[in-house]
Order: structure tokens, then sequence, then C-alpha cells
């Protein structure tokens, strides 16, 4: 029973790593590196036929979107996921591959014009398509047989519609070994979601870090506090951009307004264009799973014949002409674009508009990546880049304290504190190099729970307990461009 660490080691995207056991290859998420890349990623070692399924986490791109490439390269085995995560996936991985399949597209009319070699996309949408053919959708709680030897569980961890936790039994000769791998951890109290669930027992533990080095702010009244950020953008008669991403936090910045225009915390009645065809699919998707998936408080409000993400004055561009006239229109106004990190998507196109104009805002209400336009402007970027053209940066710029759909430090350590006895040991993925460490370091040191932070191609006997092989701290030789893609963590 082997398993090699891949990807999200060290780094805070592109999480993917295979086990091997009972006879079976399988992969825990097959994600995309997104912002900056700092080390390189081993690749899989074992070709893509030769592996049995994935199981995926959740439907984010960090942990889904090399699944189409996986495919396009052999891959013929099934996708394992809640039924929200295949239905999330169905939009997130097909805008993925429109994506790649445009830039490609873009790179080659300029390859034309230069006399380079033409390239083509990572994948393209039918790839989509056909990783789509191999999902299969399971309900939360539920323990299935994946092949003898092996079976699986997914609970719900409150990071993002249909988010897991994986909880694996593996029994080989006498012997059963159970692995929990945390997925992305949810943090308490989010709008819409439920809290995460903690699991008591395992052997061996694989846990994301992303905020394992710090604590989010103590939670103010979110409504409160983007009134207040409304009320005085507005009276300046200018737009407020909300670069979110669009599976999760556009839902819960719909879901704060509602509250906002319910509580009359706004003087005057505003506008909302939420301007992302990805993040208006993802909308139906969650109405549809309300009763597997929302909160007591969203679902008091469904009771009530209120919806928790509908309201008057919200308008909806789909087509890229809708989307034109947002920034035609003079009337002050909420702009909700994706991509949340403004790597991609409409949102570049709205900050073009707007980032120039001192009386708007830029309102940043998640988590920026390493490497990203958005991680640039949060850390006071007085010119930017967009579409060729170096816009200054005049806008207000601000953040919404405490929005994270990621747990923090606290939030961490209370979810690997519910095991009972301790796991053997902790693997800690999924953070920045220096969080990765430190989260690591602290449940050593101060809880007592056996960790380490390994780098990609690490390969650990489950079996003996030992290492097989170290894995590797190469840094990227030269800054590549990520892939660009509006389905962001």
């Amino acid at each position: 029973m082997k398993i090699t660490f891949l990807g999200a080691n060290h780094e805070v995207t592109g999480s993917c790593t295979l086990l091997e056991a009972a006879g079976r290859r399988f992969l825990i998420d097959c994600g995309m590196e997104q912002g900056k890349n700092v080390y390189e990623n081993q690749p899989i070692p074992v070709a893509p036929g030769e592996i049995d399924w994935v199981l995926a986490t959740h439907a984010h791109i960090d942990h889904t979107g090399m699944l189409p490439l996986l495919v396009r390269n052999g891959f013929r085995g099934k996708i394992y996921a809640t039924n929200p995560t295949v239905e999330l996936c169905g939009i997130m991985l097909r805008d993925s591959a429109h994506i790649q399949e445009f830039e490609a597209e873009w790179k080659n009319r300029k390859a034309q014009r230069s006399g380079a070699e033409p390239v083509e996309p990572m994948y393209t949408v039918q790839d989509a398509e056909a990783a789509m053919k191999l999902f299969v959708g399971v309900d939360y709680e539920k323990r299935i047989e994946l092949a003898p030897g092996i079976e699986v569980r997914f609970v719900d961890v409150g990071h993002l519609l249909g988010s897991a936790s994986i909880e694996l039994w593996i029994t080989e000769g006498d012997t059963t070994t159970k692995l929990v791998f945390s997925g992305d951890i949810g943090n308490l109290d989010q709008p819409i979601i439920k809290d995460p669930a903690y699991i008591s027992e395992a052997d061996y533990v694989f846990m994301e870090s992303t905020y394992g080095d710090r604590l989010h702010k103590a939670p103010p009244d979110y409504a409160v506090e983007l009134a207040n950020v409304i009320n005085r953008t507005l009276r300046r008669g200018g737009n407020l951009v909300i670069p979110a991403f669009a599976v999760g936090r556009t839902q819960e910045m719909l879901y704060f307004i509602r509250e906002i225009k319910e509580r009359k915390l706004v003087e005057f009645d505003f506008p909302v264009y939420v301007d992302s065809p990805l993040a208006i699919e993802a909308t139906s998707i969650f109405n549809k799973n309300f009763q597997s998936c929302f909160d007591e408080e969203a679902m008091a409000l469904i009771q009530s014949g209120i919806s928790p993400i509908r309201f008057p004055n919200l308008h909806l561009a789909i087509s890229s002409d809708e989307s034109k006239a947002i920034n035609f229109d003079s009337t002050p106004k909420v702009i909700i674009s994706a991509s949340g990190m403004c790597e991609a998507g409409r949102i570049k196109h709205h900050l073009k508009h707007n980032l120039w104009r001192p009386e708007c805002t830029v309102l940043f209400v998640g988590y920026q990546a390493y490497g990203t336009l958005g991680r640039s402007l949060t850390e006071g970027a007085e010119y930017v880049k967009l579409f060729g053209e170096t816009i200054e940066v005049k806008a207000e710029l601000a953040q919404l304290d405490g929005v994270s759909g990621h747990a923090d430090k606290n939030g961490l350590l209370h979810w690997v504190e519910a095991f009972s006895p301790k796991p053997q040991m902790v693997f800690v993925v999924h953070g920045e190099d220096e969080t990765c460490d430190h989260f690591a370091e602290c449940l050593t040191d101060e809880h007592q729970i056996p960790a380490c932070a390994p780098f990609s191609g690490a390969l650990f006997d489950l079996a003996t307990g030992e290492w097989i092989k170290e894995g590797l701290k190469i840094p990227v030789a030269a800054e590549k461009p990520a892939a660009k893609r509006r389905s962001d963590i």
C-alpha cells in the first residue's frame, strides 16, 4: 500500500495524489495549478489507462481541472464524487476546456504573424464531455465498495456545495487501514451551506493547510460591512466591482445583498449585475440541491417562501453584448463577475473600465493566490496591464474581512483534533511553501500529532510507515504562464 504525492505540495493549487492498494491504482483529485507555479510537479508515474478510478473531493478547478487531460491521454475509469460536485463539474470543466481552446486559438493567431509553431489546447470541450461521461454521483455518508478490499465514504466538509472529505478503508490480508483525505476544509458559519462535519478515526490523514499559519478576523455582520462599501461607492457615483469565484463566493454575495435589501441597509434601491455565465449556471445548481446541502438558516428562508439568493433589481448578463452594455450604463451599480483572482474572464473587462476611476471600488472577497492579478492589486499595485494597456489604479481597493471558504488555523486544528486516537501521521498539503511547514511543525511540536509536509514525488509505504522516496524541492526554472480559467479555488 503506497501513496505518491504529486500536486499541491508546498503549493496551494493542483491537488493530486496517487494511491496504490489492494491491487488497484487510483487518484485523489486531479487538479490544475493556478497562479504562479513555484515548484515542478512530478508526473503521474503510471499511464492514465492504468488508473482504475479517481475520487474527487469537490468541483473547484484546482482539484478537478486536469481530468479532461487525463481522459484525453487514455483514462477510462470511473470518477466518483458527490452528486452536487458532478453537476458543478459539468459546467466548470466545460468552461475550463472552452478557455483552453480560446487561448490556443489566440496564440495561433499570433503564431501565424510571427511564423512560430502552432499550439494545441491542453484539452478540448470534447475531452471535457468525455470526462463527464465517467462521473458517478454518490450520496453523502453512504459507504460503498469500490473493489474487494477498498471502501469509501464522502463526508460533508463545508467548503463548497458538494465538497467532501473522503474516508477510505483499505484491507490487505488481515489488516484494514483507514485513510482520510480532508479536501478543502470549510470555514464555520458560512452562509447557505452547512458547517464541516468531523471524523473521529483514521490511521493516516492527508489535510489541507491554506490558512495554516494565520487566523481569520472575528466575523463582522457581513451585510452591514458590505452595505457600508456599497453606500460610500454609490454616493460617489461609482461602481462597486466584486471579483468573485463563480461557484460559492458569488452565491454568498447574493445572499448578503438580499439581506441588505431586506434590512434596507442601503438608502436607495440599486442594480446588481451578475456577469458570469458560469456563475449563473452554478446558482441554478445551488437552488436545485438545497435539501442536501443548505444549512438551517437558508432552509428556514426557503420554507418561508424566500429565495436566499434572489431579490429585486438583480440582472443576469449571459451574452457578451449584455456584458459589454454594463460598462456603458452610467447608473451606479454593483457588478459581480468572475474570475475571483482576476486572472481571466469578464472581470478583467470590468477592471479595465473601473480601476482608473477614483469614484469606483474593487472589493475582494476571497483568497488571492500568489502570482495572480488579484494578489498584485491587494498588495498595492499602482499600475496593472490589461489587454496590453497599462491601467493606473485609482479606484478604492477594499477587502471584506473574514469571508473565506477555508478554515483558518484554529479551524484546521479543530478538525484534526477530532481524531481520537491521534493518527499515526498527518501529511500536510495544499498550502504555500512556508505555511505547510509551519502547520506541520505546529501539529508535531504543540499538539503532539506526528506530521510532515512532503514535496512532489514523495513516495510513502503506508503498510510499513516508512518513506520509499523523498520528494523533490525543484523550483520552476522560469515562471510559466498559468493556464487561464474562470473557475477558481
